[in-house]
């Protein structure tokens, strides 16, 4: 079905508007987002996303609605395992707490824009050669074997590629000045390491856009399902962050349940692919009589998948233990590292946190509490409670604080 171009204005102008809501109202002002904030505005962002979505189905029928849900879904559920990088990038550059909003939302700008262009390509190589199906599913087959295959590394390091890139390039200062880009030492402006954290942000997400795009492409092959999809399912992905930081540790099968969507979706491309086969050395350049997979049992599919996934990992006593064990090693270092938002109150829930995901591996089955462990995490929490003893007792006797 052909879009007309008054289409693709109007999600255009609300994307824009959506991106310039976030940029002027919430991350001009450097602030840690309560927990409710970050739920409402979660919220109204999937609640355009879905209004949108009803919004296809009104002038498009019901095929396209389900295509593009299907492809929303998709993007929303691997978005979410991106979150977990996000984490890990946050803690090797030290990213203040308050400026962390900042730091993503510009990271996910830049991937929105990269992926536009991922998608036009797409589209373009999917018109003139039919074969690039076989292509996508081959990749999406590999990136479901290699999520199920077990890492001698940690695929989920913050050091990685771009990081290290980054680094060698960038020649900035060693401490943050607020949520500034930019600060002035020895008379000379610098960039801040808000500049690399944005940068990796962005271009990790772009990396996960090499499976998404292909996995998306594998739902419909219409292009403003699929830059539409994309696009929300990025939009509202920093209030997520915020809303489901606590959480991302306890989806702990969430990675195999991505994995078995991904290597389903190959599966469909692949029998695409056959069903419409070109290639002279497959079955003579005919196409191949198999059965399709309609989107609406994709869908079905898709959906199953992801909640057992996530039902499941909620429920298992590892998924507690990881989800304990890492809230207490960041909130120790998120204690140790408080700067320019140094105030009591804030220092005082985070230290409140720490303490709450101590008992809570206190009361874990020790063997599952030593699968997650850190190695520097007794350490960090010794440190922690030394910090927070002397503050408390430099209060106690009217000395001044240090930071």
């Amino acid at each position: 079905m052909t879009v007309p171009l008054l289409a693709w204005l109007g999600a255009l102008a609300l994307i824009v508007a959506l991106l310039a809501v976030d940029f002027v109202f919430h991350v001009r002002g450097p602030h840690s987002p309560t927990l409710s904030e970050s739920a409402v505005w979660s919220a109204a962002y999937v609640g355009v996303a879905v209004a949108f979505g009803f919004v296809v189905w009104g002038f498009g029928g019901s095929e396209m609605a389900v295509e593009y849900f299907a492809g929303y879904i998709t993007e929303k559920a691997l978005s979410v395992d991106n979150l977990f990088v996000f984490l890990v990038i946050f803690s090797a550059f030290r990213v203040p707490a308050a400026a962390r909003q900042k730091v993503l939302l510009v990271g996910i700008t830049i991937s929105l824009a990269v992926r536009t262009g991922f998608i036009f390509l797409g589209a373009t190589l999917i018109n003139r050669f039919a074969w690039v199906f076989y292509v996508f599913g081959a990749v999406l087959l590999v990136t479901a074997g290699n999520m199920l295959r077990p890492e001698g590394e940690d695929p989920r390091a913050g050091d990685g590629v771009i990081a290290r890139i980054t680094r060698k390039l960038l020649r900035t200062t060693d401490f943050y000045d607020g949520d500034a880009i930019t600060t002035v030492v020895g008379g000379r402006r610098r960039l801040t390491p808000m500049v690399s954290a944005m940068i990796v942000i962005g271009g990790t997400d772009v990396l996960f856009a090499l499976d998404s795009i292909p996995a998306i492409f594998g739902l419909t092959q219409n292009v403003f399902l699929v830059f539409t999809a994309t696009a929300f399912s990025l939009l509202g992905l920093r209030q997520l962050f915020f809303l489901l930081e606590g959480l991302l540790d306890r989806l702990i099968y969430l990675g195999f349940g991505l994995a078995v969507v991904l290597g389903f979706i190959g599966v469909k491309l692949i029998l695409h692919a056959l069903h419409h086969n070109s290639l002279p050395f497959v079955n003579d350049g005919d196409p191949v009589p198999v059965a399709e997979i309609s989107t609406v049992w994709s869908l079905v599919v898709i959906v199953a998948v992801l909640v057992v996934t996530v039902v499941v990992s909620l429920w298992s006593p590892a998924g507690r233990a990881q989800t304990a064990v890492a809230g207490a090693h960041r909130y120790a270092m998120r204690y140790l590292d408080l700067g320019y938002e140094a105030d009591q109150t804030l220092r005082e829930q985070t230290y409140a946190r720490m303490l709450a995901d101590e008992r809570a591996m206190a009361e874990l089955p020790d063997k599952y509490v030593r699968r997650f462990r850190a190695d520097d995490l007794t350490t960090q929490l010794q440190r922690a409670h030394a910090v927070h003893e002397d503050r408390m007792a430099r209060i106690r006797a009217g000395l001044p604080l240090r930071m």
